[in-house]
């Protein structure tokens, strides 16, 4: 038996490592998924950020892509030879003055070196489509020129392309024609960048075919010069650009050096979603574990309570087994005697006839319990509730036990309150309550033979209690003493006969009549059962 409890601890320990293993891998999946979800959507928002960078970039690209078909070394031979350039130089310049992105163009030739020195610079005049000379180019054109001027002689000898492109903080395009078979350089060509069409026309535009408003893409997007402390533009107006909440910041490929994008990435459709559905999974298994876990400790606790119960049962058959056969042995011994007429003296005549009725009452009284027992249980017990007078109840109750008193050297202290009121009950079901709580008193007495009965008024009705200063009952068994064929072990109920359900029939007759039940236990000083019943209306 030991091994097969063994067995189900083991086999319970091993159900519930399972259980949280398969939900604990259910749970990383869900979490995963959800990450993953999320993941994806942010690299969705990152790409509209890198999406957005490229398209201005190659919004500026036209300005350098228009040179590329020329000949340059045409272009430098033409101008080291008579000062000018040809045609298809002049019209590639009239179709980026026509591009409302630039305001001006200007060229300087390859013997530019400053403004300040008096460095030769011409300014493209989009009407007569020529390059006219000028000795007033703005500041930010001369140190645009002076920039790109110094990085191409840098490069010079090694660079293998006809053109090169320097931006001037978001102020001028600045573009190289270089002759790089020749190693010489053409000249230099600075788009003066329109600052109102950039910041007031164009990057917003952008901005709203790229990311819509902040509810579309989910993201607070600003375009913003780091420099000056500015932002540009936004598609959250009248929300302020905090550097704290950025998730991401992309500089635009060698173009507008001091802006950068800055991108807050805020929760999106699919982002609710996933975590919605997250949370539903999450709750919904975490119901279901739940249920499991109830599910399985409560069909343990139930097969533990079945096995007690067996176990129980069959230490009452035992038990009513041995009972039964000693009055039957008794009356059959003593009415074999008389039948034979082995008996004749008057005296032992009466003493047979006192064995068969005391063996024949104490095996009817067993008969009557496993009766109750059994009409309790089959629903058969029919009660007829009418007015119970207290008193009457319990004296008449002591008085059907006063022999069994005597001889266990009891007198019982009766204290019942004057006037108490009548009870709704069935007086037939009364007798075996209060009666199994005087027989206990009497079998469980110890060396302490006391016995009180007392009956008073309680808010909740008339309340009769029992004590007796016998052995006690444990705290630990004080849950079970009601239940079915229970014995509390210890030495005294070893020696004590006992079926286990005396206390069984008191709680189920009680709660039949509207009552309830309750005990009080120390062991070694006693025990008092209380009896609470509804009062009459």
């Amino acid at each position: 038996m030991k091994r097969f409890l063994t067995y189900r601890w083991t086999l319970l320990a091993l159900g519930m490592v399972t259980l949280v293993t398969l939900t604990g891998m259910n749970v990383y999946n869900l979490v995963s998924l959800e990450r993953t979800t999320v993941e994806a959507s942010r690299d969705g928002q990152r790409t509209k950020v890198l999406e957005f960078s490229s398209s201005v970039f190659n919004r500026f690209s036209p300005a350098v892509r228009v040179f590329w078909p020329l000949n340059i070394e045409a272009l430098h031979e033409e101008w080291q030879t008579r000062s000018a350039m040809p045609e298809e130089f002049t019209q590639a310049l009239a179709q980026m003055a026509a591009d409302s992105m630039y305001s001006a163009i200007y060229f300087a030739p390859a013997a530019f070196t400053s403004c300040a020195e008096g460095g030769e610079m011409y300014r493209f005049d989009a009407s007569t489509r020529a390059l006219v000379r000028t000795t007033d180019a703005p500041k930010m054109v001369c140190d645009g020129i002076g920039l790109i001027r110094t990085r191409v002689n840098m490069l010079l000898d090694e660079y293998r392309f006809n053109t090169k492109r320097l931006f001037d903080a978001n102020r001028t395009m600045n573009v190289a024609l270089i002759n790089h078979r020749g190693h010489g350089i053409v000249g230099y060509v600075s788009y003066v960048v329109n600052q109102d069409y950039l910041r007031r026309i164009y990057i917003p535009q952008e901005l709203e075919i790229h990311f819509g408003s902040k509810e579309e893409s989910g993201m607070s997007v600003w375009v913003y010069d780091w420099l000056r402390g500015e932002v540009i533009a936004t598609n959250v107006p009248g929300q302020e650009y905090d550097r704290r909440n950025i998730t991401i910041g992309q500089r635009f490929q060698d173009i507008l050096d001091t802006w950068t994008v800055a991108a807050a990435f805020d929760e999106t459709g699919v982002m609710a979603a996933s975590k919605a559905s997250l949370i539903r999974n999450l709750t919904a298994m975490g119901v279901v574990v739940f249920l499991l876990i109830l599910s399985i400790v409560f069909i343990f606790i139930l097969a533990q309570k079945e096995r007690e119960l067996a176990v129980r049962q069959a230490g009452f058959l035992a038990n009513v087994t041995h009972e039964l056969k000693t009055p039957i042995a008794v009356m059959q011994a003593a009415g074999e005697n008389l039948s034979d007429g082995r008996v004749s003296d008057p005296a032992k005549l009466k003493t047979y006839g006192m064995h068969i009725h005391t063996e024949a009452v104490r095996l009817r009284k067993m008969v009557d319990k496993l009766l109750d027992v059994a009409k309790t249980e089959s629903g058969q017990l029919q009660l007829k509730p009418m007015r119970v007078d207290v008193r009457e109840w319990i004296e008449g109750t002591l008085r059907s036990h006063a022999s069994l008193l005597a001889d266990a050297g009891i007198t019982p202290v009766v204290e019942i309150t004057a006037g108490l009121p009548q009870i709704l009950a069935d007086a037939d079901s009364l007798d075996p309550i209060l009666g199994n709580l005087i027989e206990n008193a009497v079998k469980y007495r110890g060396e302490n033979a006391y016995l009180a009965v007392r009956a008073g008024i309680h808010p909740r009705g008339v309340v009769v209690e029992v004590e007796d200063h016998g052995v006690g009952i444990p705290s630990s068994a004080l849950k079970h003493v009601f239940d079915k064929f229970y014995r509390v072990e210890d030495s005294l109920t070893a020696r004590t006969k006992g079926h286990g359900l005396g206390l069984s029939i008191v709680k189920i007759l009680t709660e039949l009549n509207g009552g309830t039940v309750s005990v009080k236990s120390v062991v070694g000083k006693g025990s008092i059962f209380q009896l609470t019943f509804p009062i009459v209306p």
